[in-house]
């Protein structure tokens, strides 16, 4: 009788009653189900995750096809195994449109309880630059926004995707920087 005592006692307070009603027998599996999956949530929700920021945005070189403008991404991983780095994938925008985009697929993994740089090439055709021609005005340089999507596959959870942006001004290469 105690056991039964206690079972039932277990199931009225999974369904939050305080009185002892009768218990809908036929919705139990799906409401035991629901309580879980939030409870499963909310723990995973506390868990630490990995955290990043662009560092830096920043000019590398001028070639036949574009101009190659190299961002800087520090990702700090509190786990202390190394976690896999599915892909990174980036957006380059500028006057309100899309200028470049494109994927780095499988750049390594982050090292174990500690911050990895990463490095993400973004290549912007040269034609695109002359269609920026009013936004580069006197002072030789584009205003820009730089998204970048860091995937990553976390043990239990799966692939969990850090968004990051930024924001700047960066100068046009020069003459003189074509033949550096």
């Amino acid at each position: 009788m105690l056991a039964f005592f206690t079972i039932f006692t277990f199931f009225s307070l999974l369904n939050n009653q305080r009185d002892h009603t009768p218990i809908n027998h036929t919705n139990l599996p799906m409401e035991l189900l629901d309580k879980a999956k939030n409870y499963v949530a909310e723990k995973i929700g506390e868990m630490p995750k990995p955290t990043a920021s662009i560092t830096d945005v920043d000019f590398k070189r001028v070639s036949r096809e574009s101009v190659e403008y190299l961002s800087k991404v520090n990702v700090s991983n509190p786990y202390s195994t190394s976690i896999p780095i599915c892909e990174i994938t980036y957006s380059f925008k500028s006057a309100a449109r899309e200028i470049a985009s494109g994927t780095v697929p499988d750049p390594g993994s982050l090292k174990a309880s500690d911050t990895t740089l990463l490095e993400v090439l973004v290549k912007v055709p040269h034609s695109i630059i002359i269609s920026l021609a009013k936004d580069i005005g006197a002072d030789w340089d584009i205003d820009y926004q730089l998204d970048i999507g860091l995937i990553i596959d976390l043990p239990v959870i799966g692939n969990f995707t850090i968004p990051l942006c930024q924001k700047g001004e960066i100068k046009l290469p020069t003459v003189s920087d074509m033949f550096v």
